[in-house]
């Protein structure tokens, strides 16, 4: 839509910033935790980049007071964190860890202190590995009442301060990465059955802990987070639009419909049916989804990239695509199902050197999209740009990534004027953190850390980047000063 003045951002809106358990706070074995899937997983050799871990990170569990007064200082509104259930269940159920438990109470307590708006992530893949080794963590319906139980914990003991959850992160990504790709925990390769009956048990912990929750808190706000790249058709030709809605049935829909409607898209189960891997439901499962999805209050967006989709003739690529993930440009692997689509570059946008399409408008065309299919409130709950910062005379100049925001927050400023009710935009990341695979030279902070792959390098400082400056004025001016 065009029009000629911008409404602008909302008066209460969330600037705000995230990170995730695994990837900054560091303190593998302390207090109690036991290991979690990542533990292990980093420690077979050639999963990470250099053999990087998260045993350190950035020491987020004994430096988070001088993380949330530089916060502070920023102005940010919410600060987005997940919580590690290793470090509140070390065996993933049984005993509970009250030492776990006690530092969040505290990294909560300091966010309220400075009046920033705790956000909390229930999972953001960090399984125990105690589960994994029970009885196979996501494979087993086990894990459904385990995770409710964890859930519940936290709504319990934070719920009185908490009033923004996100129970799952990138489910997509996790069980799609873990049991097609086998780039991460439990690194199985193409186990499309398993795939799907995964997906649906962690469907059933999502709405059976937005259940929970609601009966707890009544007026929390709850959704879980999508990893969501739009899909542009590339050609007007028709078979190439019916392989883009394939493409958004099988890659975004398959998600965002159980969260938002509690029932899979129609086609994309038909089409499960007829390889005989879709997941089997059991008795009052689709009555649990249908009534978590009318409790939900918004959709959780972590937004990236788009991608372009071409028609794939039978004799056409089958692959599943692989991600750059050494920030080589050009060296990402075409995906595509033979009689559906495949997934070329977009020629018509620039990519990161991690081969990520950089799209602002994808960003208001993903809000725009959410708004139309489901007409919920969005929380834009990661977006940002992972690249190799360098430290110059004790200074980061990352005009590059001020560009990045700048672009996409300018959208995201259009689809409220659009209409889509967008409640909080948090930036990937607020500090630098361990970027899974790719260690620690994939950078996307506003907070410069010291340190490199080796786990005896640098000093951990923290020094803030030419972003931090420039996102401290955007908050202050409520994104009218971009």
């Amino acid at each position: 839509m065009y029009f000629k003045e911008s409404t602008g951002f909302p008066k209460d809106f969330l600037w705000g910033s995230a990170s995730a358990a695994y990837q900054v706070e560091g303190a593998w074995a302390e207090d109690g935790k036991k290991p979690s899937v990542w533990d292990k997983f980093v420690r077979i050799p050639g999963k990470t980049f250099k053999a990087t871990t998260g045993d350190k990170a950035v020491d987020h569990y004994h430096m988070y007071k001088e993380d949330v007064r530089l916060m502070a200082e920023m102005g940010l509104k919410t600060y987005r964190f997940s919580i590690a259930w290793s470090r509140i269940y070390p065996d993933g159920n049984g005993q509970v860890n009250e030492k776990g438990l006690q530092f969040y109470d505290d990294l909560i307590n300091e966010c309220l202190k400075y009046n920033i708006v705790p956000m909390v992530t229930v999972y953001h893949w960090d399984l125990p590995q105690a589960l994994e080794d029970q009885y196979h963590g996501w494979e087993d319906r086990r894990i459904v009442d385990d995770f409710v139980n964890y859930a519940t914990t936290l709504f319990k003991r934070y719920g009185d301060r908490v009033k923004h959850w996100i129970i799952l992160n990138e489910q997509n990504v996790f069980t799609g990465h873990g049991w097609m790709l086998a780039k991460h925990p439990p690194g199985k390769f193409k186990d499309m059955k398993t795939y799907y009956q995964v997906n649906h048990h962690a469907f059933m912990a999502h709405a059976k802990s937005v259940l929970a929750l609601k009966e707890l808190y009544p007026d929390a706000l709850v959704g879980s987070s999508f990893a969501y790249g739009p899909a542009y058709a590339v050609s007007d030709k028709p078979e190439y639009q019916m392989a883009c809605v394939d493409y958004e049935d099988l890659k975004s829909y398959y998600w965002m419909d159980v969260y938002a409607y509690g029932r899979y898209p129609r086609s994309a189960m038909k089409y499960l049916e007829s390889l005989g891997v879709a997941p089997h439901f059991e008795e009052g499962d689709a009555e649990i989804l249908k009534e978590a999805a009318s409790k939900v209050d918004f959709m959780g967006v972590n937004y990236y990239k788009t991608c372009s989709i071409e028609y794939n003739p039978l004799d056409g690529v089958d692959s599943l695509g692989g991600e750059n993930n050494t920030g080589k440009k050009g060296t990402a692997e075409m995906e595509g199902v033979p009689g559906m689509y495949k997934v070329p570059a977009n020629k018509n946008l620039p990519t990161t050197d991690w081969d990520w399409t950089i799209d602002p408008m994808g960003l208001r065309f993903a809000c725009r999209k959410i708004t139309s299919r489901y007409d919920l409130p969005i929380v834009i709950s990661e977006n940002g740009l992972g690249a190799f910062d360098k430290l110059e005379d004790g200074k980061i100049h990352d005009s590059y990534r001020i560009e990045y925001l700048r672009n996409h927050i300018e959208e995201l400023k259009k689809a409220c004027d659009d209409g889509c009710r967008i409640l909080a935009y948090c930036t990937w990341s607020y500090t630098d953190l361990l970027s899974w695979l790719n260690g620690y030279q994939k950078r996307y902070g506003f907070v410069y850390v010291d340190r490199d792959e080796d786990e005896n390098s640098g000093t951990l400082k923290r020094i803030p980047k030419d972003s931090y400056y420039w996102y401290k004025k955007v908050i202050e001016t409520n994104g009218e000063e971009l």
